[in-house]
């Protein structure tokens, strides 16, 4: 799926308000955060995670990661949060037409 610039800045605007719903730990990316992220995002659709790390390389690493296992959209990253937009069968978010 992809989303025209005006539907991205749709999406941008209801994430503003938003606080992240999962932020990993010490351990990182392991299989449990990752199952926590898809359980967030099918019932949300649009998510925030938090990523606290200092290492750039290692955020850019762990955010490609996130976005290859759940096949979610990346909205944005700004500082240590990344925003993450999948539409689920419900399509709960109503997009603007292109």
């Amino acid at each position: 799926m992809t989303l025209s610039n005006k539907q991205i800045q749709h999406l941008k605007g209801l994430a503003h308000s938003l606080k992240p719903v999962v932020q990993l730990g010490n351990n990182g990316l392991t299989e449990g955060v990752l199952a926590e992220i898809e359980g967030a995002i099918n019932h949300h659709e649009l998510i925030k995670i938090k990523i606290p790390t200092d290492d750039k390389e290692e955020k850019a690493l762990i955010m490609d990661a996130i976005i290859r296992e759940t096949g979610a959209i990346k909205l944005q990253s700004i500082g240590h949060v990344l925003v993450l937009f999948k539409q689920s069968a419900d399509k709960k978010i109503e997009l603007p037409k292109r």
